[in-house]
């Protein structure tokens, strides 16, 4: 369960026209169902969330773009409906790259203000590239956009789809199935691994860790939960996912109280433990990333 899609963490925050050495032949596209109409569908990138019933079919994210005849091969499978709405969680590459295909295909993208905001222009990183990322064709932009939250009253459900602030990125969304009590988290949530925070375009560590326990306060003992990456979720896995958060979170507070310098801190090995216990990603760009939040980006 943990080792599935390490690799990818490398490029999540990369655009989909970054991926020039990826083998996408043999990228496989996995349905995983959930309840009633929901289902997870995982590939090289952000995990997907399917929604088909009697209104037509709904997605959460699209990976990159040479995935989505892909997804669409794999959405067939499932029901013979066009996608009709297209939710983006947030706007990093491996999540909204299939948005233009999509988006001829004549699906309605909806994402937070920021998404459209953020690529609409060049952005500058240097979390992972030290190149810029180019501005989003128009196409590939949400038609529509939203401050706080928006419901859609679609295929029997209450989909809720609210901005959590300051989290993986500035511009992130948690989607709320209410009836089917499914939640997708995007990449506020990495299942039972070291999470990449983008401070670079709004990331906090301690949004991520807000984010998560407020979904946390609406769940049940029954509840599933999609996160950006890795396996289908329990509120137990994202209940860990906090603890560790606010563990890693804490043990960094205190050494930046203390005056203490990144590298110093990376040295500590604050996040040491849970590494030692399987948990993969990259630890050290995590722990860097809980410094900043908390010390000042550099």
């Amino acid at each position: 369960m943990r080792t599935m899609f390490a690799v990818s963490l490398f490029l999540v925050a990369s655009s989909a026209g970054a991926q020039t050495d990826v083998d996408w032949e043999a990228v496989e596209i996995r349905p995983v169902p959930i309840r009633g109409g929901l289902h997870m569908l995982m590939g090289r990138g952000g995990n997907l969330g399917l929604s088909v019933g009697e209104d037509g079919t709904f997605l959460v994210d699209d990976q990159y773009a040479p995935l989505t005849d892909k997804i669409i091969t794999a959405i067939e499978t499932i029901t013979d409906d066009p996608v009709r709405f297209l939710v983006n969680t947030h706007l990093h590459g491996d999540h909204t790259g299939g948005n233009e295909n999509f988006g001829k295909r004549g699906a309605i993208i909806v994402a937070h203000d920021n998404v459209r905001r953020r690529m609409s222009v060049e952005q500058f990183r240097s979390v992972i590239r030290t190149d810029s990322v180019p501005a989003s064709p128009p196409g590939a932009l949400p038609k529509i956009t939203f401050s706080d939250e928006v419901t859609f009253y679609w295929n029997g459900d209450e989909i809720n789809v609210f901005h959590v602030k300051n989290a993986h990125t500035d511009s992130d969304s948690i989607i709320h199935f209410r009836i089917a009590d499914v939640f997708h988290m995007g990449d506020t949530f990495f299942n039972g691994r070291f999470p990449f925070i983008d401070f670079d375009l709004g990331g906090h560590v301690n949004g991520v860790i807000a984010a998560a326990e407020g979904v946390l306060a609406r769940t049940t003992s029954d509840s599933k939960i999609i996160p950006g990456h890795g396996e289908l979720a329990t509120p137990d896995d994202l209940r860990a996912y906090r603890d560790m958060l606010v563990t890693v979170r804490d043990r960094v507070q205190t050494m930046v109280n203390d005056g203490e310098s990144v590298d110093v801190v990376v040295a500590a090995d604050p996040a040491g433990a849970y590494e030692a216990d399987g948990w993969p990603g990259n630890k050290e760009r995590f722990v860097r990333a809980v410094y900043f939040s908390l010390a000042g980006a550099p």
